[in-house]
């Protein structure tokens, strides 16, 4: 794999920031929700339950928040963040993500989904499943997986901040990628390109970076120590 510079994210938008839907209210979509929300972002959130119900949780762990369907979130959303169990990701309306940039923030773990035959019968990434799964439209990039719910709440720092955490970045379209890493950086992060999706494995669990709160300089060094070859879809 090769890795490039720190992704330079795109002037903030202010006012005319999208709209971020997060399908699936656990820790880690809800910790996105609440960085989300704090870098001026208009959030919408769909759990599996009623949205009512959504509502009262969010109401007090994430207050600002618009709760609504699976659907009602996708069609308001600009960015759609898949948080949830990926046992659960068949279970989405798939078409519904037509034409979005979708981020997947998801991770197979045996341990929690239990053995998935899709994800563990394949030397393809998980986000390359993903992938193949959506229509064709949809813009998929792989990044917020890597890290834990707490580390992304404890992490985030400001833009140019020396102790400034990386979130690595992989995706097939440069558009959707660009517009995911303006989205990390204005969360705190310092987006740190890792290819594209063929290459997604040095996200997942197990990997060098996983779960360990690297700093930019640190995430490329692994990146590019990665000896895997990417694999075609």
């Amino acid at each position: 794999m090769t890795t490039e510079p720190i992704l330079e994210p795109e002037p903030d938008p202010g006012t005319d920031s999208p709209v971020v839907g997060i399908i699936g209210a656990g820790k880690s979509g809800t910790a996105i929700a609440r960085l989300a929300l704090a870098a001026g972002y208009p959030v919408r959130i769909a759990a599996s339950g009623p949205a009512e119900e959504t509502a009262l949780m969010t109401d007090i762990i994430a207050p600002g928040v618009v709760a609504g369907t699976v659907v009602e979130v996708i069609d308001g959303a600009d960015i759609v963040i898949l948080a949830v169990p990926l046992r659960r990701f068949p279970e989405l309306p798939l078409q519904q993500l037509e034409q979005h940039v979708v981020v997947d923030a998801m991770n197979y773990w045996p341990p929690i989904d239990g053995i998935l035959p899709t994800y563990d019968n394949t030397d393809q990434p998980s986000s390359v499943v993903v992938r193949n799964a959506l229509p064709g439209t949809v813009r998929l990039v792989k990044t917020f997986n890597h890290l834990g719910y707490h580390q992304l709440e404890d992490l985030p720092r400001p833009h140019g901040a020396a102790d400034r955490a990386a979130l690595a970045i992989s995706g097939d379209d440069p558009d959707a990628v660009a517009v995911v890493a303006d989205l990390v950086d204005r969360l705190g992060f310092d987006p740190c390109p890792a290819g594209d999706l063929a290459g997604s494995h040095a996200l997942q669990p197990d990997s060098a970076i996983f779960g360990t709160g690297l700093d930019a300089t640190g995430m490329q060094r692994h990146l590019a120590e990665d000896q895997q070859p990417n694999r075609a879809a």
